[in-house]
């Protein structure tokens, strides 16, 4: 599996109670077997479900707070 690591400043606010990532399909696919993780302050990556919504080409990754993580899927 793929990994892209992200950071709190790579979300952008999308409402008033929202941030989101967005990526292209290019780069991450289309959503099959992606797997969002947070960073914990030990550390370590927990599995977390967030909703995922797509636009045209592009797959956003929705949060009511920004966070620390990673995105892994298939190549």
């Amino acid at each position: 599996m793929a990994q892209r690591i992200f950071s709190k400043k790579d979300f952008k606010k999308s409402g008033e109670k929202e941030y989101q990532l967005e990526y292209t399909i290019s780069e991450i696919g289309v959503g099959s077997n992606l797997i969002v993780e947070k960073l914990t302050e030990k550390g370590s990556y927990e599995i977390i479900q967030t909703p995922l919504r797509k636009s045209n080409d592009k797959i956003l990754i929705i949060w009511d707070t920004p966070f620390d993580g990673r995105i892994l899927f298939d190549v």
